[in-house]
């Protein structure tokens, strides 16, 4: 009992005494220093001097006395004289007035800006003192800032001459004092001087050690910025003279108040800007800051040589457009946040810029500051105290943060739902959250049950150490151990670094997580539905078969489509054909083996990865597979579905692509799908119709690689002869041709194929009309019987908006041949889009080129549609040609044709003609121009140029002499002469 008493004694004891030392001692000494401050009198009392007139002049040259003197005589007396920042040396005369019974005083002139003075009785010359900031003569001593002059009783009526050098905004004034009261006043001034420098400079330390302690960038700028305000202090008191009680030398000066001026205004700037970054930023005025900053550089670069008569200006302007402007920012600042830390900062701030700008406007209009040395003092002690309040709120508002954010972590530490743990070195756990225990129980961290491998493996405890000694903030996997309470093993990620000779970490159950991963995994690279491999699953199985290098170019694919599958889906539904997917999925994978892979790469599509695999035994493999799908019917419900299916295969060449593979293997498919269905179509690696699309695929490759036209690609014109004026005309088709890099020819419909599927073909239809244009326009002259000439366009060079205005710049820019070039358009692709092509029509014969419908009559022709196109030609599709004389069907065909043609004032070619018997029926139909072997094949350009007329490449006697026979007689089916 009488220790707890004793323990509540020291208790109440600890709280008094702090309450008297916190709350008590502080109060009585601010209610002691009001009452001081309104009742008891100044250690200074109050103490006036006289202010005397003069008369002053600056010289232009070095004067002497008597020039002083003559220059002097001429001006008025004035009690205030500025220098207006001029260097030059000053001479000045005065009279000391008669003191009566005053005794001794003091002649005063208090310039911060002299450095040199000079005084002489002006009737005897006699040298009465001189002084500079470092020495003295006579009775002139350094005083104040300025200089002052001691006078005796014989002093009265003395005439004085003086001499004073200046550097910077001067002002010169004398004052006489009482020799008391200047005792008074200098003490003062020693006074505040010891109290700016002592204040200040205390506080800066003070600043410089907690910026040390909190490492913070902020707290040393500040401690910076209370130098710099001291020294500013300083110069505006005229106390700058020394620094840490040791005489700055007399050259330095100078310069080391122009580097004060400059650097008050830079550092001033960066507090500015770093102190309310923030604030500046959400009010989006940080690139304004910028652009004050940008002003700093080059003025601390000019304060280094500059002389103060031309950089002060500078300052002045600088300063005040740039102090307003800050005065602004903060303005907008305070209208954003009013937090204690930003209102001291703004009250310190403010009285800085404000006591600045004041100062710089006293000097630039040369008006005596109104603000004394105490008011200076004052100033810079008050901006000072009021950022030390900003800083002290600072510190309180991140203690504040960082007691919450602790309270927070504990919080957090408590409540998350991952187990948080610190181990010692030896396995032990130390601590650990709630989660923690509610994963491995509540006795974790009893002695005997907090060992790690009571828990987990000792592999996982070598595992951890290891993972947590050589990476930072990684990541382990382990699972539980299995005991007769927990049967199964859970799964847990751990998290864990080291940290104080400690293992600080985070376990989660991830077991769920971890069968969720696998199954995506599955999913990944599986169907859903029939549980095969999907397309990315089967290429990455193909992909592996083909790099084994045991394979040896033994890699069999095959590509499984069912035939009308589709039809089920339509008639049954949806769910009906799931179930024959999976019904047929389980069937082929019963005929797997080995190595054999099976992905759904479709609708109802199947890729199935033999490797290692020949053709000849994947062909009985694939043969298996078909008569699987068809000899059985799909059970689904009470309906039977007879499927059948038809499969491409081939055999993979070493180095094929994956897409390549596909292709191929899809193509064969299509052959087997094209043969009636329920077939196999096998391609050997060395079969023809295999390396035809080998190469194909090759040179899709090849053009898919080229950004412009590919190599090798020329051009063969071939004849098409009028049936009017045979020999009157030298019209012809140009045809595109291309050979290889090895010189061998490329069959153009296996080029044209390629550049289809490679989207270039438009490059290539571009690079057609282009040639041709710029060939007739080098030939021109030769081809004065040519009247037109027909290039044929693609399909999807017609649908393709890029290409159609380059066609149209490029018969534009070859207006004066575009007459004589004849675009040839599919009829199945005019048909496609019937707007579209009437536009390009339009365009094209806008320009006056022609256009051709090709290959008219073969497919779904419907007359009705050429009413609406405005073609000049119809070609004749070459079906209804060959061997016309043997079918009279097809004779009326193309009569009818030719009327229809004729009837809308569109000429007609007939194509593939290739006997003159058909030549001959041609003309009496009515058919204006042909073309075919009967004629001429394809002839190369400089052939073209060699002859007058199309009928001139005729080789067959027959043809020649029934064109001779018809030339200049009259025909009545004949249609008039083309234009």
């Amino acid at each position: 009992m009488a220790l707890s008493d004793s323990t509540r004694t020291d208790h109440w004891l600890d709280r008094f005494l702090l309450a008297l030392s916190i709350y008590v001692l502080p109060l009585g000494v601010l209610m002691f220093s009001a009452w001081a401050l309104v009742f008891w009198p100044h250690i200074y009392p109050e103490s006036n001097s006289e202010s005397l007139r003069f008369k002053v002049a600056a010289a232009d040259t070095a004067w002497n006395q008597e020039q002083a003197l003559k220059q002097l005589s001429q001006q008025t007396e004035t009690s205030l004289y500025d220098t207006h920042l001029s260097e030059r040396p000053v001479w000045f005369q005065l009279d000391i007035p008669v003191r009566g019974s005053l005794g001794p005083g003091t002649l005063e002139f208090p310039s911060r800006h002299a450095s040199q003075i000079t005084c002489w009785d002006r009737r005897s010359m006699n040298l009465l003192g001189r002084a500079s900031h470092h020495a003295s003569v006579g009775n002139m001593v350094s005083s104040r800032g300025g200089f002052a002059l001691q006078l005796s009783d014989q002093s009265a009526n003395t005439q004085l001459l003086c001499q004073v050098d200046f550097v910077g905004p001067a002002k010169l004034t004398a004052q006489l004092w009482h020799q008391s009261a200047w005792t008074v006043a200098v003490r003062e001034f020693e006074h505040n001087s010891g109290l700016l420098n002592g204040g200040l400079l205390v506080l800066a330390v003070f600043i410089l050690i907690t910026a040390a302690l909190t490492r913070s960038h902020l707290h040393l700028l500040f401690a910076v910025w209370l130098v710099i305000n001291l020294r500013m202090a300083s110069l505006s008191a005229g106390w700058d003279l020394a620094w840490l009680e040791r005489m700055i030398p007399p050259d330095l000066i100078g310069r080391s108040r122009l580097l004060t001026v400059t650097l008050f205004f830079v550092v001033g700037v960066t507090l500015f800007s770093n102190l309310l970054r923030q604030e500046l930023v959400a009010t989006r005025q940080i690139g304004r800051i910028r652009l004050i900053q940008l002003v700093c550089l080059p003025l601390l670069l000019l304060s280094t040589f500059m002389s103060f008569e031309h950089f002060l200006p500078l300052v002045w302007v600088s300063t005040t457009l740039c102090g307003a402007a800050l005065l602004y920012l903060l303005l907008r600042v305070l209208t954003y946040s009013r937090t204690p830390v930003v209102l001291w900062y703004s009250a310190s701030i403010a009285i800085t810029l404000v006591a600045s700008l004041y100062e710089i406007a006293s000097a630039a209009l040369g008006q005596k500051s109104l603000l004394g040395t105490v008011n200076s003092v004052t100033a810079a002690l008050s901006s000072s105290l009021l950022a030390s309040l900003a800083i002290a709120a600072q510190m309180r508002q991140e203690n504040r943060q960082r007691q919450e954010a602790q309270a927070a972590l504990q919080h957090t530490f408590e409540v998350i739902p991952i187990g948080l743990f610190t181990l010692d070195l030896e396995g032990q756990f130390l601590s650990a959250n709630p989660a923690m225990m509610a994963l491995l129980g509540p006795a974790l961290l009893e002695p005997g049950s907090n060992q790690w491998t009571s828990y987990f493996s000792p592999d996982s405890w070598l595992r951890l150490t290891h993972m947590v000694g050589t990476q930072v903030g990684a990541e382990l996997e382990i699972e539980s151990r299995r005991d007769s309470r927990n049967p199964s093993s859970n799964k847990f990620l751990v998290k864990a670094t080291l940290a104080r000779d400690r293992i600080e970490g985070s376990l989660e159950d991830i077991t769920e997580r971890a069968r969720a991963t696998a199954h995506l995994q599955f999913l990944a690279h599986h169907d859903p539905l029939t549980k095969l491999l999907n397309r990315s699953g089967i290429h990455e199985a193909l992909e592996a078969a083909l790099s084994d290098p045991q394979a040896r170019g033994q890699v069999s694919v095959a590509f499984i489509d069912l035939d009308r599958f589709k039809l089920i889906n339509h008639i049954y539904g949806n769910a009906a054909g799931d179930e024959v997917l999976r019904q047929i999925s389980q069937r082929l994978s019963n005929l797997l083996s080995g190595d054999m892979q099976l992905g759904r790469v479709g609708g109802d599509e199947f890729l199935l990865v033999i490797p290692q695999t020949r053709a000849s035994h994947a062909t009985l493999i694939c043969q298996g597979m078909v008569n699987s799908i068809r000899t059985r019917p799909i059970k689904v419900g009470d309906r039977a579905f007879q499927v059948r299916g038809s499969i491409g295969l081939i055999e993979v060449a070493p180095g094929t692509a994956y897409k390549d593979a596909i292709s191929t293997a899809d193509r064969a498919c299509r052959d087997a799908k094209a043969s009636g269905g329920d077939h196999l179509v096998v391609f050997e690696r060395h079969s023809r119709i295999f390396l035809e699309h080998e190469a194909e695929m090759k040179l899709v490759e090849q053009l898919s690689a080229t950004s412009g036209a590919p190599e090798g690609l020329y051009l063969e014109m071939q004849p098409i002869m009028s049936l009017s004026e045979p020999y009157q005309t030298l019209n012809f088709e140009v045809l595109l041709r291309a050979r290889d890099a090895a010189g061998e020819l490329v069959p153009t419909p296996r080029l044209i194929a390629a550049a289809e599927f490679s989207g270039r073909m438009g490059v290539i239809d571009r690079w057609v009309i282009s040639e041709t244009l710029n060939w007739l326009s080098a030939h021109l002259p030769e081809l004065h019987k040519t009247l037109f000439v027909c290039v044929n366009l693609s399909g999807a060079s017609l649908n393709d908006e890029r290409f159609v205005q380059d066609v149209f710049e490029l018969l534009h820019r070859h207006r004066d041949i575009a007459s004589r070039l004849c675009l040839e358009i599919t009829e199945s692709i005019a048909l496609h889009d019937l707007e579209n092509t009437r536009r390009f029509i339009d365009g094209v014969r806008a320009v006056g080129a022609k256009v051709a419908l090709d290959d008219f009559g073969a497919g779904y022709t419907s007359f009705s549609y050429l009413k609406d196109l405005p073609a000049d030609l119809l070609k004749i599709d070459g079906s209804f040609i060959v061997n016309m004389n043997k079918h009279p069907a097809n004779i009326a065909i193309v009569e009818a044709i030719v009327n229809l043609a004729r009837n809308l004032g569109m000429k007609t070619i007939a194509e593939w003609a290739e006997d003159a018997a058909t030549v001959q029926t041609l003309t009496e139909i009515g058919v204006d121009y042909v073309q075919g072997f009967a004629i001429a094949r394809s002839q190369a350009p400089a052939r073209i140029l060699e002859k007058h007329s199309a009928a001139d490449f005729i080789q067959d006697p027959a043809l020649k002499s029934y064109l001779s026979h018809q030339e200049g007689q009259p025909q009545g089916l004949l249609l008039p002469k083309f234009h």
